[in-house]
């Protein structure tokens, strides 16, 4: 896997200050895409052990609230694979703070069983995932106005709540 950029003080992309790795590989490949060089499997950087020694020095400190995984596309099943050992070991390292994803999928591509994102890896991805924020940009959609995404189609799914509930929990919207 490969990654674009990584950011240590990142307040756009989830609640508090985060530590955003943005993955590189989309194939959703979305109109007016902000960031259309991350569609691309080799943009940027190497994805190693180094890296994840990295993100997980810079989550330390304590006014880091978490990790948020962007792209590119983190569930495109490549990434995933990737993915999803660093999670363990972020979640193992820092059990008190959240993990986010942004995926141009949505949840329900993502548990649908021969679906392209779909892996071996998803459902321990998912398990290990505090909010999804799922579903592709939409330019007709587009709203300024709404927290951590960019159309009004964009859900904020609390995956801790859904799991619990059995069925899907949206994030309050708090402005």
């Amino acid at each position: 896997m490969y990654y674009g950029e990584i950011k240590d003080c990142d307040i756009a992309n989830g609640e508090g200050v985060r530590v955003s790795l943005f993955v590189s590989g989309c194939t959703n490949h979305c109109e007016h895409c902000f960031q259309p060089q991350t569609w691309a499997f080799d943009y940027g950087q190497p994805f190693t052990e180094e890296t994840e020694d990295r993100l997980l020095s810079l989550l330390s400190p304590s006014y880091v609230n978490g990790l948020t995984l962007l792209g590119g596309e983190p569930f495109e099943p490549e990434n995933q694979r990737a993915l999803l050992p660093f999670l363990r070991r972020a979640r193992a390292a820092y059990p008190e703070k959240t993990i986010w994803a942004y995926s141009g999928f949505t949840y329900e591509e993502l548990l649908t069983v021969g679906s392209h994102p779909r892996c071996e890896a998803t459902d321990g991805m998912l398990s290990l995932l505090d909010v999804l924020v799922d579903g592709r940009f939409e330019e007709a959609r587009k709203d300024i106005s709404l927290r951590f995404r960019g159309s009004s189609n964009q859900r904020l799914i609390d995956l801790n709540a859904t799991r619990q509930a059995g069925e899907i929990v949206l994030l309050p919207d708090r402005r």
